[in-house]
């Protein structure tokens, strides 16, 4: 899924017009109270919801969809419009990435979440993500070119999404077992450790994908494994987020545990992908430190 904030005056009209120019499956994320100051569009669905209906995931007969499959309204405290909470806007990402293709934020951002600004004065500074166009309005905006830019982005993948993609596999009924790595930044080593407040990964661009898909390739040519997936997250990755993934589908427990050990031994060995890591006293590439 490749998700994208929109912030400022005029972002949900922006939303709106950026879903129908988007081909697959589309969410879009609205808050529900008016503390941004921005305009608000879309239906209210609070009745819908309260006599049973589904507040996400409505989708219409292919020949009349609309762009958006999916529309979630929540305010300042993670109260849905008509049922449930969420935990954060993560939970959101999370939640969503693995059926749909592309989620427009409206007036949230994060790291790793590329943004546009609107409004006459817009700050890149007062959003964590990449700012990929800035536009006192939304019709000051060349939409095909933000098209271009945003599935230029990195997308959003869990390992929910990769579990989904192996089990679409054709020869998912052949399999007994599925075996997942998730790495994830460490706060600290021991207790008495400075805290690890981040990691940044960079990446050497189109080798390293290249190597990740060459070495999965090679490791579901193994006897009794069926499909490898692997994915490792770049930019900045905060303590306690997830890194790296690898997700593997075989015939029985065995193989696939020995393949997602050596795939994610293989990874880190293979591929050029360099870390640099922040602790409350220092900054320090990994591979270089003393």
């Amino acid at each position: 899924m490749r998700p994208i904030s929109i912030v400022g005056d005029g972002a949900p009209t922006l939303a709106r017009r950026l879903a129908d120019r988007l081909d697959g499956r589309v969410a879009v994320v609205e808050r529900g109270d008016d503390s941004t100051g921005g305009e608000r569009s879309g239906p209210d669905r609070s009745d819908r919801a309260a006599d049973g209906g589904a507040v996400e995931g409505e989708v219409a007969d292919p020949a009349q969809r609309p762009a958006i499959d999916t529309e979630i309204s929540f305010d300042a405290d993670g109260n849905w419009s008509g049922r449930g909470t969420i935990d954060g806007f993560d939970d959101l990402l999370d939640g969503l990435a693995p059926d749909h293709d592309y989620l427009l934020a409206v007036d949230e951002s994060r790291l790793r979440v590329p943004a546009v600004l609107l409004g006459p004065d817009p700050g890149p500074e007062g959003v964590p993500g990449t700012v990929l166009a800035t536009a006192e309005r939304p019709d000051g905006l060349d939409l095909d070119a933000l098209v271009d830019d945003l599935d230029d982005a990195e997308p959003w993948i869990t390992r929910e999404t990769l579990v989904r993609r192996v089990e679409a596999s054709a020869d998912a009924e052949r399999s007994g077992a599925i075996a997942t790595f998730t790495g994830r930044v460490r706060a600290r080593e021991a207790p008495g450790d400075d805290r690890t407040t981040h990691l940044a990964f960079e990446k050497y661009e189109g080798v390293a994908e290249a190597r990740m898909d060459d070495i999965a390739d090679e490791l579901a040519e193994r006897d009794g494994v069926f499909d490898v997936r692997m994915y490792h997250r770049t930019g900045v990755i905060e303590a306690g987020e997830d890194i790296v993934f690898v997700v593997v589908l075989a015939g029985h427990r065995r193989e696939a545990f020995r393949t997602v050990e050596d795939g994610i031994d293989r990874l880190k060995d293979e591929v050029p992908i360099f870390k640099k890591e922040a602790t409350e006293s220092e900054t320090f590439w990994v591979h270089r430190r003393d």
